[in-house]
């Protein structure tokens, strides 16, 4: 049954008389708490913060003194207590509540500052189960929920970012808050608790190993606002989800242009591939277009693995995003900035690069700290009408231990080593997926098609067209090897990529007609292994 309404008709200018701060990040905290006090306001507190309002010689009262009941349990129960709750919750204007109040002497609380413990922050750093639960704030979420609900008659600051806009109000309100901030503030209340006990029910799943909880949420932090979706009649923003993995979304950007919706969505495509290769082992660099690899190469500087991924289809690269897994130098800096470039994604960056990127007013410059482990557990989220898509992160990985030769002919060690590289690529290609390579670098990469026999043919095309771009006589295919996301099913996408010149093909296996396409690649002298992992990517 629905609680029954009580009026609600709120003041504008409500004054802060009294106040209560508990807060685990101090930061502001002092100064917030001096303005406050400046304005005449009585401050109640508690614990560690009660200790640092006091060092700064700031009157307050503490909490215990106000309820008349100790903080017992090692600090578990101080703010759960009916002076608390009552001076957050009593409606003011309300007669009932008021008698309420005055009967058992609760003074109300017209300001309440509280963040919370550090449970995201707990569990990211690797805390056991004990400590992770021991920093599940209760008290906390309940007066914040509290102070939001009555947001009529009460201001609720979550985090120090909420205070400077506090006290710019009282000042310009002779010491009261209009209505607007506080339902403003409400409102992030309880997305900051929603959040909170989004987190804690994400690490209860995990801890359960439960793949599809009953009840899953999703939270993020506002990152930064975005001119425009894909589109500019389409709203958005980048929201932070607290995962410690490094990437576009946590990099420091350095200088160009404010990045948009479209090219944070193509720099997490592009680094998300060269975090495949490990940059102790070489230096890798992926050219992304719309979140489809133009070019992909490993090798031994990243200027010559940009040369080769570049050759693969130089026409799209123009306006595309360049990733790299390993710290960006002049040598590649200076080929890079040869052509229009959207973004360039890297761990770090020489100092000298610095100077030459910023001749490229508008090129925008990403640095991660880092690369994200390519194999780290995760999930992606997508949304569909009424609901949303959820799956674990494909960190699927393939070694040559996994691979199970079919045809008569084995792969020969170069060969096996370039339709690992491809394997890799693919992945990161949308589906239908065909991707050309041959030494350690792509030739020809075929997208997005419903066809696998288009995709075959889009990257032999693009195969051919490179090498009448770097003067070749004959197309890039010729002696390449070929991967394919997901198996074929009919001979005819394997015997187009044996016609243009491919020797090897890795590809998951697993169609009814298998026999029939490897009977295809033997009568060919084509070798095939299978993989027995697909890559779908839509």
């Amino acid at each position: 049954m629905a609680v029954s309404p009580i009026s609600f008709d709120p003041p504008d200018c409500v004054p802060v008389r009294r106040a209560l701060i508990s807060v685990f990040d101090k930061t502001g905290l002092v100064e917030f708490a001096q303005g406050l006090a400046a304005r005449g306001v009585d401050i109640v507190s508690t614990g560690g913060t009660r200790a640092r309002l006091e060092a700064a010689g700031i009157a307050v009262t503490d909490l215990a003194e106000a309820t008349g009941f100790p903080e017992i349990m090692d600090g578990r129960v101080k703010t759960l207590h009916p002076a608390v709750h009552g001076g957050l919750l009593g409606v003011r204007d309300d007669p009932a509540h008021a008698q309420a109040m005055a009967d058992h002497g609760i003074a109300g609380i017209d300001l309440l500052a509280v963040n919370l413990y550090p449970f995201e922050e707990t569990v990211s750093a690797g805390a056991d189960y004990a400590t992770s639960v021991e920093n599940i704030d209760i008290g906390g979420p309940a007066m914040i929920r509290a102070a939001a609900k009555n947001h009529a008659y009460v201001t609720v600051c979550v985090s120090p970012d909420d205070y400077d806009g506090v006290l710019a109000a009282l000042a310009e309100c002779d010491g009261a808050t209009p209505y607007a901030l506080r339902r403003r503030l409400a409102a992030g209340a309880y997305a900051r608790t929603a959040a909170y006990d989004t987190a804690v029910a994400t690490w209860f799943a995990r801890t359960l190993d439960e793949a599809q909880p009953p009840w899953r949420g999703f939270a993020g932090r506002l990152g930064t606002g975005l001119r425009y979706g894909e589109n500019p009649h389409q709203a958005a923003a980048l929201y932070l989800t607290g995962e410690q993995r490094p990437g576009v979304a946590t990099a420091r950007q350095v200088q160009g242009k404010a990045i948009s919706y479209n090219n944070i969505n193509d720099t997490d495509a592009a680094f998300e591939l060269v975090a495949e290769f490990d940059p102790d082992e070489s230096a890798a660099v992926a050219i992304i277009k719309h979140a489809n690899p133009c070019g992909v190469a490993v090798a031994g500087s990243l200027a010559e693995a940009y040369g080769r991924a570049l050759r693969t289809d130089p026409v799209s690269a123009f306006g595309g995003i360049v990733a790299l897994n390993r710290r960006l130098d002049g040598a590649v800096a200076a080929e890079i900035v040869k052509i229009f470039t959207e973004v360039i994604v890297a761990p770090d960056a020489d100092e000298e690069v610095l100077a030459l990127i910023a001749t490229k007013k508008n090129l925008r410059l990403l640095l991660t700290g880092g690369l994200p482990d390519a194999g780290a557990a995760g999930l992606t989220v997508r949304s569909v009408a009424g609901g949303l898509l959820v799956q674990d992160r494909d960190a699927g990985m393939v070694t040559e231990p996994d691979l199970k030769v079919v045809t008569k002919r084995a792969p020969s060690a170069r060969e096996l080593a370039d339709l690992l590289f491809a394997w890799r690529v693919a992945k990161h290609v949308k589906s239908n997926a065909i991707v050309y390579a041959r030494d350690m670098a792509t030739v020809g990469i075929g997208a997005g098609q419903m066809s696998r026999v288009d995709s075959a043919m889009i990257a032999a095309r693009k195969a051919a067209l490179a090498a009448e771009t770097v003067g070749l006589d004959e197309t890039l295919a010729r002696g390449s090897v070929v991967a394919s996301d997901a198996f074929f099913p009919f001979a005819d996408g394997l015997i187009t990529t044996a016609e243009a010149g491919a020797t090897a093909v890795i590809q998951p296996g697993g169609s009814v007609r298998d026999e029939e396409v490897i009977a295809a690649a033997d009568a060919r002298d084509l070798a095939m292994v299978f993989t027995g992992m697909r890559h779908f990517r839509h």
